[in-house]
């Protein structure tokens, strides 16, 4: 039969319509026929060890053009849209039965809970009309509002009488700067409340339009400043205008829904968004002028418990603005992590204490591919992956005892070697080691994240395209907000 156009035989079909069985509320998989790696765990324990080749030594590494905010604020992206409650380490996680507990669209929703009906004690109630009674409902508590409230809470978050932060999304008091980033947020949408009252909404509809403008602000930041620096502008203009090749939920649009559900691929969540493990440093200076801190110390704190020092209160400058020389930058994107990581000093005795065996192990147990797979899928050259895969055999070989991958390396290695060896591609044909993902790691992250936004008909690339800050009806200020600097000083 000739093959004219429309009666060509799609090889691929039965591979993209597999995304048509996820759900919204579940895990799925980009490569659903893809065959699963299986390491022996001795092998991954020795290459995760505390003491093992992934350990950082010596003077930090840094990024020229990562500010480390930018990590945590990875983190708090990722606690927007996944929770995962149910999986384990000791036996297999179907992607498509690990229920996802937060809502895969980037709906802030570990900041506006469910709403002022649904999550009411995070939002302002000023009894008997009296001075604020106007915000009922759409301001967002702080410390600040607590009931004698000292001058070190007013700079944290709201907490119970136990210490516990009130707010939508426990995980973002689990380290210092993300309790500061979930406050900053917090306050955005304050001001934005005020700033939108100034210019006449009041109610449900001030909270709605504000809940909008801010959420539409985060999207921006998200795509503009957080992506462009981690994955680099070329991949995102390969994105956007050729589209995405390996998040394709849209492909098959069938059953009565009105269109197909996003997911999170596990691909994503279980190694792709996990690279800042790798970037983030073993001390941060949060204040200019002030030593460094450890990132889980006296100072800063060991998380889940109040602001106990003027000392832990974050400067956005100083952990966001790259033209300040005194910006503390993030490490390079490599296979190393500080030493904290590999030995988590609040994980109990008798369970797994290095982060790097724990990311290796849940890869494992979600079945993933191996990385020179997902490689191949993304059309990336044979000597590109064999540079990867000889640096990441090289790695489990300077282990103790020497561990071997056998040719096929864990997604979430195969990205951190890749980032190390690759680098992020800055400009057309230049790529930077360690400077950010490499083009595997960089497309599955940024695919991902794209592909929620378009699929989102509240979100700002899936409801508005003519939309940007500068443009906004409600535009914020003078100069706009742009970056995830401008919008927690706003």
């Amino acid at each position: 039969m000739p093959t004219h156009h429309g009666m060509k035989h799609f090889t691929g079909l039965h591979h993209l319509c597999e995304h048509s069985v996820n759900r919204a509320d579940r895990f799925g998989r980009m490569f659903p026929h893809a065959p699963p790696l299986y390491v022996d765990p001795r092998d991954l324990a020795a290459i995760a060890d505390k003491n093992g080749p992934m350990k950082s030594t010596g003077p930090a590494k840094k990024t020229s053009g990562i500010p480390v905010g930018h990590i945590f604020f990875g983190q708090f992206i990722d606690h927007d849209i996944t929770l995962d409650l149910t999986s384990s380490f000791a036996r297999l996680d179907p992607a498509e039965a690990t229920i996802n507990f937060r809502t895969p669209t980037l709906d802030l929703d570990s900041i506006y809970g469910d709403g002022p009906d649904g999550s009411p004690y995070l939002y302002h109630n000023v009894a008997g009309g009296g001075a604020g009674s106007e915000y009922n409902g759409v301001k967002i508590l702080t410390g600040a509002d607590m009931p004698g409230a000292t001058a070190l809470a007013a700079q944290d978050l709201a907490r119970s009488a136990h210490g516990r932060a009130i707010i939508g999304d426990p995980r973002n008091d689990e380290n210092r700067v993300i309790s500061q980033m979930q406050l900053g947020f917090i306050r955005f949408h304050n001001r934005v409340a005020e700033t939108l009252h100034a210019k006449g909404l009041a109610g449900h509809d001030l909270f709605e339009q504000c809940r909008r403008t801010v959420t539409w602000h985060y999207h921006w930041v998200v795509v503009n400043d957080f992506l462009r620096a981690m994955v680099g502008a070329p991949l995102l203009a390969d994105i956007f205008a050729g589209g995405r090749k390996i998040y394709r939920p849209d492909d098959c649009p069938f059953g009565e829904e009105a269109g197909p559900d996003p997911f999170i691929p596990v691909e994503f969540a279980v190694a792709g968004f996990r690279f800042g493990h790798s970037m983030i440093p073993q001390r941060i200076q949060v204040q200019a002028g002030k030593p460094a801190l450890d990132v889980f110390g006296a100072t800063l704190g060991f998380g889940f418990s109040p602001l106990g020092d003027a000392k832990a209160v974050v400067e956005w400058p100083q952990l966001l603005d790259l033209g300040s020389a005194s910006t503390d930058r993030a490490d390079k994107l490599d296979t190393k992590l500080a030493a904290d990581l590999l030995d988590l000093p609040f994980v109990g005795a008798g369970d797994v204490k290095s982060l790097a065996l724990r990311n290796l192990l849940r890869g494992q147990a979600f079945r993933l591919p191996s990385g020179e797979y997902v490689a191949h899928a993304c059309d990336r050259p044979a000597n590109e992956i064999a540079k990867v895969t000889n640096k990441a055999q090289a790695l489990a070989a300077a282990a103790s005892p020497p561990a071997t991958l056998a040719g096929a390396t864990p997604l979430w290695l195969y990205i951190l070697t890749e980032a190390a060896e690759i680098g992020r591609e800055t400009s057309p044909g230049t790529f930077d080691k360690g400077e950010g993902l490499g083009p595997v790691g960089g497309r599955i992250v940024a695919e991902t994240i794209i592909g929620l936004l378009e699929l989102d008909d509240r979100a700002w690339l899936g409801s508005n395209r003519a939309w940007s800050p500068a443009l906004a009806d409600d535009k914020l200020g003078p100069n706009g907000v742009f970056t995830l600097l401008d919008l927690l000083t706003f």
